[in-house]
């Protein structure tokens, strides 16, 4: 590039960046609404009738454009592009009214409902779900809780089992447990839960690496359209994070973070134990080499606890949080695994056995792997 092609580029790319409307335009696989309810948008992607189901789980706060991002980092068009029926629910603002909806509403109600529609409308077929985050943990609880449900299989990507071993959640684990009754106490009081400004500045202080030298990776790049395009995409995401019931919110710090209670493989939801050993499906757990949310340490553990399940396999993929999910890697990484997966979840080869131990790429994957007998 010479150099008047590089400043016309970087003059474009400025304006759009800090004047107009920005240099990414927006991006979204065309869909339709083929289920609705009270935070239980259910959407398909492609033609009505593809092939086998899958289902795209949103964690709770978290925007349902992580699993379409961008065009060529779209894993819901990567999955309609293998000829898959592609679903995904999304769930919406939280307000005040929501307070009192604990995790007991996406176990036993939004998710069984959306798992039923979906195998309703690919013919009674059985669905595939892939989950992100904490939506993993809700997918897990759900299919323990009703091993009745559809469900061919489960894959989780950047899923925590064990929060002792994220270090991140040390200093916030330890102040939970003399302060996280009270701060959920006032701010259930005041919103009726941890509105989504609150959150959006919380997921940003998890990537603070990303945040503080954000200016310096503009300058660098300011005549690199693309680029500036993959990380507007991102800031956009993290802008439409929403917020958080108070019920659940406060589960999900008490029990789940501070009290680290999956990691005995279970959790007391109201009057009952959901026992993760219940789980019944083959399991695919991707952990990330850069995550910092969920280290590969904290995701392990799925394959201790899921004791009922006839496959277990955790791997390790390169990529951030949200990078093993919809990163420039993750189509030759993560997305490769969830392929080979959904093609054969029991991992059954000529012997009728799967490997112990695999292999998920030449170089930085790795996988371990139970089963139940």
């Amino acid at each position: 590039m010479g150099i008047t092609d590089f400043v016309s580029n970087a003059a474009r790319n400025a304006w759009s960046l800090f004047v107009a409307d920005g240099v990414a335009e927006p991006h979204r696989t065309p869909s339709v609404v083929v289920g609705d309810g009270p935070h239980r948008t259910l959407r398909r992607f492609g033609p009505e009738d593809a092939g086998d189901p899958v289902l795209l789980v949103t964690p709770l706060a978290a925007s349902p454009t992580c699993f379409d991002l961008m065009p060529e980092q779209s894993l819901a068009a990567y999955l309609v592009g293998l000829g898959r029926s592609v679903f995904l629910i999304e769930y919406g603002e939280m307000t005040d009214d929501d307070r009192d909806l604990g995790l007991e509403y996406w176990i036993d109600d939004v998710l069984p409902e959306a798992i039923h529609r979906v195998a309703e409308l690919s013919g009674g077929r059985k669905v595939d779900i892939v989950a992100w985050s904490i939506a993993g943990s809700l997918t897990l609880l759900t299919s323990a809780a009703h091993p009745e449900l559809p469900v061919r299989s489960i894959t989780t990507f950047g899923t925590p089992i064990d929060y002792e071993k994220i270090p991140l959640m040390v200093l916030p684990r330890l102040a939970g447990r003399y302060l996280a009754e009270p701060a959920i106490d006032v701010a259930d009081h005041l919103f009726g839960g941890i509105p989504a400004p609150v959150v959006r500045i919380a997921y940003r202080i998890t990537a603070i690496e990303r945040e503080v030298r954000r200016p310096w990776f503009v300058a660098a790049n300011i005549a690199d359209r693309e680029k500036l395009a993959r990380m507007e995409r991102v800031d956009r995401f993290q802008n439409e994070i929403e917020g958080y019931a108070g019920r659940a919110f406060r589960q999900l710090a008490v029990q789940v973070t501070v009290g680290n209670e999956l990691t005995t493989g279970r959790l007391q939801l109201g009057g009952r134990v959901v026992e993760l050993a219940d789980v019944d499906v083959p399991v695919l757990a991707l952990g990330g080499t850069d995550d910092v949310l969920a280290p590969i340490p904290s995701v392990e553990p799925v394959t201790s606890v899921l004791t009922g399940a006839p496959r277990v396999r955790c791997v390790r993929v390169p990529g951030t949080h949200l990078g093993i999910l919809a990163g420039t890697t993750a189509p030759a990484t993560s997305w490769v695994e969830l392929t080979a997966f959904l093609d054969n979840p029991l991992g059954d080869g000529p012997d009728g056995a799967g490997p112990v131990l695999a292999a998920a790429g030449e170089s930085e994957s790795t996988a371990s792997e139970t089963r139940a007998h």
